[in-house]
Parts: C-alpha cells; sequence; structure tokens
C-alpha cells in the first residue's frame, strides 16, 4: 500500500548547507521509488502553527521503502545537511 513521508521543516542555521541538502536529496529518492509530490512552495494555515515552514510529502511504494530511504547509507550521509540547519517534524504516514 501507497506510504508518504510528511516532512515539516522549519530552517535555523546555514542555508548554504540546506541548499545542499536540498540538491543531493533527490538522488537518493528514486532507489526506492520515492517521488516529491509536495516540495515547499505557498501553504495556506487554516489551524495550528502560523509559520509551519516548508512542508514536504514525498509517495513511496510502501512504508517498508520509505523507511528502507530513510535508513539507507545515501540518504544517511546527507541527513545531517537538515538535521544540523533545521527543526524537523517527519513522518511516514500509509495511504488508504
Amino acid at each position: 500500500m501507497t506510504a508518504y513521508m510528511i516532512a515539516k521543516v522549519k530552517a535555523t542555521g546555514d542555508e548554504a548547507e540546506l541548499a545542499e541538502y536540498r540538491a543531493r536529496v533527490e538522488a537518493t529518492l528514486e532507489p526506492y521509488g520515492g517521488r516529491y509530490l509536495v516540495r515547499g512552495g505557498p501553504v495556506e494555515v487554516l489551524e495550528g502553527d502560523p509559520e509551519p515552514g516548508r512542508i514536504v510529502v514525498v509517495e513511496f511504494p510502501d512504508a517498508a521503502s520509505a523507511r528502507a530511504w530513510n535508513d539507507s547509507p545515501e540518504y544517511r550521509r546527507i541527513a545531517p545537511l537538515r538535521i544540523h540547519n533545521a527543526d524537523s517534524d517527519r513522518l511516514i504516514v500509509t495511504g488508504v
């Protein structure tokens, strides 16, 4: 069943490192069947945090593929660029 990695990301650090992360992350998704559905863009807040930051939604064939991508050596190599420069909430949700 299709799964989605959903992230809310607020930049807190080095913009150059975050730009490097964004430039490199897409290539890590492809081997796991991941593809962006949402990658930033305007946000209209209906309830909650008035400044949610960047919203990212990545579609995967299933939750196992999403977890495999998250735990992959390719992604783990670049993850510190995001971790050290942003506050993130990330989760995997299985579709219906």
